[in-house]
């Protein structure tokens, strides 16, 4: 079975989120997004832009290189 991309970094953004005690609303703040955007990331519905990623992987304070790996 093959995953959906957009589910498997939504997972990833979810799992770093609750790591580091944040919640949704907490984690649009720091990265300047909506906090229904990282709900629907985290969710798998959302076709992120690598822009956006980066915000969000700023605000977990991960580089995408680590995100990835």
């Amino acid at each position: 079975m093959i995953l959906d991309i957009r589910v498997v970094v939504g997972e990833k953004v979810k799992t770093l989120r609750k790591i580091r005690n944040l919640t949704q609303e907490e984690l649009a703040h720091c990265s300047n997004l909506d906090r229904t955007y990282i709900n629907s990331v985290e969710n798998g519905r959302r076709n992120i832009s690598i822009v956006n990623l980066e915000k969000i992987t700023k605000a977990l304070n991960i580089s995408l290189k680590d995100f990835f790996n």
